[in-house]
């Protein structure tokens, strides 16, 4: 099992996304951040288990809202991370990020 860390900017992106879906519905941002750590579990058990699309960075998208996590793979430290949480209407090149 890998320890899943947040760049800040990740983080950022991780909150304005919640404060968000708060705004549209008082159950929507508790929907996103639900779905969003049930994933980042996921990735936590088996990083491998997603797509390598560019370089060094992996990602999967969110089946029900238009993000994409956007991760690295620390092996020796045993360490996921997350480098975006990147809304899919964004410019894609921006959300590989080292």
């Amino acid at each position: 099992m890998h320890t899943v860390l947040f760049r800040q900017i990740a983080k950022d992106e991780y909150l304005a996304a919640i404060n968000w879906y708060d705004d549209q519905s008082s159950t929507a941002g508790d929907k996103f951040i639900d779905i969003l750590n049930k994933k980042l579990d996921l990735i936590a058990e088996n990083p491998y288990q997603y797509k390598n699309i560019y370089k060094k960075f992996y990602e999967v998208s969110l089946s029900v809202y238009p993000y994409t996590i956007v991760y690295l793979i620390k092996d020796r430290s045993k360490e996921v991370v997350v480098v975006a949480i990147y809304h899919h209407k964004r410019h894609h090149k921006k959300k590989y990020r080292s």
